[in-house]
């Protein structure tokens, strides 16, 4: 099938969570379709990425998103209604350009990626489907929930706005996609029924358990420019980690992660290192006794908890993070209610002073994720959903 692939940005380097989910989908989709990929970018153009791209796509199209059209998108929303992010991903004279690449590819299916680039693909009549990825809606109102800043007014407004545009402006698609049934849940009852739960998965050839001396007793790794991992870092040091270092003050912790905010970064100390970018993520693990993601506000699969089980780290997390992960508490994972600082430390402790029990968790949750989130299962699913319409 010749598949026309729309991204929201270029899907490389992997440093963000939508962009791992379309690279992987890309690279195992490539064994059984010709991938014509299409891709937003806010930023100069990579050509390391459209390299690693190639390796996948019989051709691949990048167009520039300008600060002018940011702008002049974001105004437009404003006054139409739409949410803020498709109207700041909306460009015009691109979307002209994509209406014109239909035309001369003519796809048998077209892939867009995120509501952010569905005004581009909506109306055309050849068949598609949306990766929503999450429920926007509803991590927009939790994000607004926590906030103690003005900004919460405009997260609602967000919110109020996403939800009515899932729930009524996406009628053109044939299918829908999600990475949970959790998030699936929290969608609006209209469009439920059309959307179809495609897990992300893990290269488990790339993160696998090593062997490497322990430089950390604790690791959280992500984005750390994205508000969910701003947040949880500091929850995690500032009152979590205080009554950890109560009974075991020489525990030290990682902070690995592309674009540190400004308050991850004032979170450095001698027993808290904030690594910024690394080339290889899976150092970050294997130097780590614990992975920990106290996550307090988000939705979707959290692939940071993907990579450390495969890797075979015992891992914590919260109530919140686990909805989408579904592993056995105590079992496979340990895991606390999102604003149990007590039970977080608890955790903690009791997985670095019994290493049997770590051992357990390790091994039970690696054996969890290799059974459930693999890459060719998730594709072997979107493909037949393709093959039935």
């Amino acid at each position: 099938m010749k598949l026309m692939i729309l991204a929201s940005r270029v899907p490389w380097p992997l440093d963000k969570g939508d962009k791992l989910r379309m690279y992987h989908q890309i690279r195992m989709l490539s064994e059984s379709h010709e991938i014509y990929l299409v891709a937003l970018s806010d930023q100069s153009i990579n050509t390391a990425a459209e390299k690693e791209l190639k390796k996948y796509c019989n051709k691949v199209y990048i167009f520039p998103l300008t600060k002018a059209g940011f702008i002049k998108g974001l105004i437009s929303s404003i006054f139409n209604g739409k949410p803020l992010q498709v109207g700041y991903f909306f460009n015009r004279n691109i979307a002209n350009r994509i209406i014109q690449l239909i035309e001369e590819l003519q796809p048998d299916h077209i892939y867009g990626q995120l509501v952010r680039v569905a005004e581009y693909i909506k109306n055309s009549s050849i068949p598609k489907t949306l990766d929503l990825q999450d429920a926007l809606s509803a991590g927009l109102q939790r994000r607004a929930e926590q906030s103690k800043t003005a900004f919460k007014y405009i997260l609602r407004f967000e919110a109020k706005r996403m939800r009515r545009y899932e729930a009524y402006s996406l009628d053109n698609f044939d299918f829908l996609c999600i990475i949970s049934q959790a998030d699936k849940d929290l969608l609006d009852p209209n469009i439920q029924e059309r959307v179809k739960i495609i897990p992300n998965g893990v290269d488990f050839e790339y993160f696998k358990p090593n062997d490497k001396a322990k430089k950390y007793d604790l690791v959280f790794t992500g984005n750390m420019n994205y508000p969910p991992n701003i947040m949880a870092a500091n929850f995690l040091i500032k009152h979590i980690m205080p009554l950890v270092w109560e009974k075991l003050p020489e525990t030290k912790v990682l902070l690995a992660g592309s674009s540190p905010h400004i308050s991850v970064q004032n979170l450095a100390n001698n027993r808290v290192e904030v690594s910024g970018w690394m080339d290889d993520i899976r150092d970050a693990y294997a130097e780590a006794r614990v992975f920990i993601a106290p996550m307090q506000i988000g939705t979707g699969l959290q692939n940071k908890l993907l990579e450390a089980m495969a890797m075979g780290l015992p891992c914590i997390t919260s109530d919140l993070a686990n909805k989408a992960l579904a592993a056995e508490h105590n079992n496979q994972i340990l895991v606390a209610e999102r604003n149990d600082k007590e039970l977080f430390a608890e955790s903690i402790t009791k997985l670095l002073n019994d290493k049997n029990f770590a051992d357990k968790i390790a091994k039970n949750g690696n054996q969890y994720v290799k059974s459930n989130f693999d890459w060719k299962s998730t594709i072997d699913t979107l493909n037949s959903i393709w093959e039935e319409s």
